[in-house]
């Protein structure tokens, strides 16, 4: 599952991550979409402040299970839950562990690893390990979804080591402001970025704190994906290029999968 250092990372960023991620919520709706499709539960594999499983149980009214490695993530979560409406409460179950052994009851007609989650999954080994996770706890006919960048444009630019402003953001506890930044350079060969975020929160007298944290991500192409999905009993349904169901093509924004259990495996 996520290395040590993923884990550490988002510990580390955790009460930055709502701010920072207010502006994503296309992805939502192409997830509530399938969720909408399905009869029965969906996992949110790698669900850290509830941010997916909270709408699913919310505007789908579908019971939504989340397991987060996290546990500052996750803490965080269950108090965004304890401050749902009853129902939805009901509907959500947080599981705090490693998908590799965590034990979860019945299965699911849905399986998100939701926005750039399988990125953190370094190795082969864990990756075929997590794929063949999800293939037990599919339904027969369920469906599991990978969504991940299309990395083509990426790994043809090159690395000029230059710091990008990612956005800015009002982390809501303090009401501070915070720069997010980012330097990053790529391992082509072995498929890897190594980022350091730099958030630069600026308080009331105006004194800037600087929090520093490094993460390495594991890039995707269509084929590896194919063959890890094949070897772990899966087998692609789909590949779609963005949340509004655009095919997948060179260029397009996204790699999302949707894969069903191979029925001959």
């Amino acid at each position: 599952m996520p290395s040590e250092e993923s884990r550490i990372f988002y510990e580390t960023v955790a009460r930055y991550y709502d701010a920072e991620n207010a502006f994503l919520t296309e992805d939502l709706a192409f997830y509530g979409d399938l969720a909408a499709g399905c009869e029965g539960a969906v996992l949110d594999v790698g669900s850290g402040t509830g941010r997916v499983v909270l709408f699913l149980a919310g505007e789908e009214g579908v019971p939504a299970t989340g397991i987060e490695f996290s546990a500052e993530m996750l803490a965080r979560a269950r108090r965004r839950l304890a401050a749902a409406p009853p129902e939805v409460r009901e509907r959500v179950s947080l599981v705090e562990g490693n998908a590799l052994d965590a034990q979860l009851d019945g299965r699911f007609d849905l399986i998100l690893v939701s926005y750039h989650t399988f990125m953190h999954i370094r190795t082969q080994a864990e990756q075929l390990a997590l794929l063949a996770r999800c293939r037990e706890w599919l339904t027969p006919d369920g469906l599991l979804v990978i969504d991940l960048p299309n990395v083509g444009d990426l790994f043809g630019s090159a690395d000029d080591g230059s710091v990008v402003l990612e956005r800015t953001f009002v982390e809501p506890e303090s009401g501070h402001l915070v720069m997010q930044q980012s330097v990053s350079t790529l391992d082509r060969a072995e498929q890897l970025m190594y980022i350091t975020w730099i958030y630069d929160e600026i308080e009331a007298d105006g004194v800037v704190r600087r929090l520093v944290a490094p993460l390495t991500l594991h890039y995707y192409f269509p084929a590896e994906m194919d063959l890890l999905l094949r070897v772990a009993g899966l087998e692609r349904a789909q590949y779609i290029g963005d949340y509004d169901g655009s095919p997948f093509v060179d260029g397009c924004p996204r790699m999302i999968t949707l894969a069903r259990v191979r029925l001959d495996a």
